[in-house]
């Protein structure tokens, strides 16, 4: 009898989010299968046979211990996209910067706690570009009593899960192979998707779209995210608002909007409420990109469709904005303030220990054997980053030498007219180097756009912390002038900020994390080319200030 309730406990910890349990147990199979998508079939790498893969559910405090086995030819990582990894960072996941990856027949237990965060994450491969179809949804509830967005009532209130992806019709991984040979930008998406699904295509009568069924007069939270590997994207559902409460797993001052801007990195929580009349309203997800870069110009479709509605009913339809509606992707960003209540407090930090300026680029590189003569590379302050053999954090935390410098530059080498005139030396430096701060020092990060080939936004993802974006602007940051119009209030906290096209973001954390710490642009292409670098977080004095321990199934290189 002793036994059968221990099953049951087991059961109700992994399967019902409403739950707490200190302990959190899931089954990660990496595996292969072949799904239809577009009229046509491939095989793609999934988790348990899912695309989208498995939800993560968690409750504060929760520890969870997640088991990847691969059991596909490929190498693997996978990263909790979000997860502050506080002194667990062998638990983050990036390939060769946390971990070696888990090689083919091999496994390993993800162990780490999820502590002072609400709300919604991702989890996504992170190695090649297997987070095409890696990827899932990582919901964290808050402690007893529910405080989130209003008061929650289970009868009142449900909860719709929308992961918004992109699909090809090749294999990803030659996609991105064939462009990296050749030194050119790889080919665009062929559709986008909500919940793995493009809806209904010209040319494809089989395509078919997500259902969501609601009923009229209720309040339902919409958990978004963009798991998509080079779109940002706006969401739109037709004739309704959306009253938006969280972003990246923190409270926001709610705001109510039409259209959703979210960049892949990102997540959303809004409210909707089912106030219209029984019908069927289109839900679109169509991209955004105010430069002359290419991108997968589709729409995806779904239906939010009232109960009652009858078969014969028209879809009420939505406009998606235009694809360079900069206003639009403007004015959402600008309405996001932190909630800065007494029980979340913003802790921005006012006084700043290392005050940095990084140029975001794309250049071109020598390359004789390509297909213009050059390669195409990205930087960050015209360092192109080169991955390592061996796991950046092994290295910090044995001491091997020969690895990584930490002399990463804390500001441009060069500086010039950076949303202006470029240079006419477009080639990067390369090196595996990285930025050294002090345990529970200050940073501020200028990110500073340029036009080198093309402006284009730069959705910069940093691991290991949240981060207050204090200020952003058109043009070049000015260290006299803008600092001064800084919000140090309620600016909003999130994992992952864009960087807009020709202009800047100012954002800053607190170091009180030890370990590698990863900084990188979220368009996949971009960290292909070599747009990211990995900041040094030493130990501190205090008994839990320091790094633990690799556990004993970390893979090896």
């Amino acid at each position: 009898m002793v036994a059968w309730i221990r099953v049951l406990l087991l059961v109700t910890c992994l399967f019902q989010p409403m739950v707490e349990c200190s302990i959190r147990r899931y089954k990660f199979n990496v595996m292969k299968k072949k799904i239809r998508r577009l009229c046509s079939s491939k095989e793609i790498v999934t988790i348990n046979g899912e695309f989208p893969g498995p939800t993560i559910y968690a409750t504060e405090d929760d520890t969870l211990l997640i088991h990847v086995v691969n059991h596909v030819n490929y190498n693997i990582t996978i990263h909790w996209h979000g997860i502050k990894q506080f002194r667990t960072g062998w638990a983050d996941g990036p390939a060769y910067i946390t971990q070696c990856p888990i090689q083919p027949g091999q496994s390993y237990v993800y162990n780490f706690t999820v502590s002072g965060q609400r709300g919604t994450l991702l989890w996504h491969a992170h190695i090649l570009w297997l987070r095409a179809t890696l990827h899932g949804a990582i919901v964290i509830l808050p402690n007893l009593p529910l405080p989130y967005p209003k008061p929650y009532k289970k009868e009142e209130e449900e909860e719709v899960l929308i992961i918004l992806s992109e699909w090809w019709k090749s294999d990803v991984e030659d996609v991105i192979n064939e462009a990296l040979i050749y030194g050119t930008p790889p080919n665009v998406s062929d559709a986008h998707t909500i919940n793995g699904l493009p809806g209904p295509r010209p040319g494809c009568v089989e395509a078919g779209g997500l259902n969501i069924a609601v009923k009229p007069g209720r309040t339902y939270l919409l958990r978004i995210i963009n798991a998509a590997l080079n779109e940002e994207l706006f969401f739109k559902i037709g004739g309704h608002k959306l009253r938006v409460v969280e972003v990246d797993a923190t409270y926001v001052k709610p705001f109510e909007t039409d259209t959703i801007f979210i960049a892949p990195g990102q997540t959303t929580n809004a409210l909707l409420t089912t106030h219209l009349s029984t019908g069927r309203y289109l839900i679109s997800v169509s991209p955004f990109m105010d430069s002359t870069i290419d991108v997968d110009n589709t729409t995806a479709t779904a239906t939010l469709n009232y109960a009652g509605t009858l078969t014969s009913s028209p879809t009420i339809l939505t406009d998606p904005p235009p694809r360079n509606a900069t206003s639009i992707a403007a004015k959402f960003t600008n309405s996001l303030r932190s909630l800065n209540s007494l029980k979340y407090p913003c802790n921005v930090p006012l006084l700043v220990d290392h005050s940095l300026l990084f140029t975001i680029s794309i250049g071109l590189n020598i390359c004789p054997t390509c297909t213009n003569g050059f390669r195409v590379a990205a930087d960050i302050n015209n360092v192109s980053f080169i991955m390592p053999k061996v796991s950046l954090l092994n290295a910090h935390f044995f001491n091997i030498g020969g690895i990584f410098t930490d002399d990463f530059p804390g500001n441009p080498t060069i500086s010039y007219d950076y949303t202006g005139t470029q240079p006419t030396n477009l080639g990067t430096m390369t090196g595996t180097r990285l930025y050294r701060v002090e345990y529970d020092s200050t940073v501020q990060i200028v990110l500073q756009g340029t036009r080198m080939i093309a402006a284009e936004n730069h959705p910069m993802h940093l691991h290991g912390f949240n981060f207050f974006a204090v200020g952003k602007g058109l043009g070049n940051f000015d260290p006299n002038k803008d600092p001064n119009r800084f919000n140090l209030v309620d600016p909003v906290e999130r994992n992952t900020i864009t960087v807009p096209s020709g202009g800047w973001v100012a954002i800053r954390f607190r170091a009180n994390n030890p370990g590698i710490w990863f900084l990188h642009c979220h368009l996949e292409v971009h960290t292909s080319w070599g747009l990211k670098m990995a900041f040094v977080v030493d130990n501190g004095k205090g008994p839990n200030q320091s790094l633990l321990p690799p556990p004993i199934d970390l893979p090896k290189c």
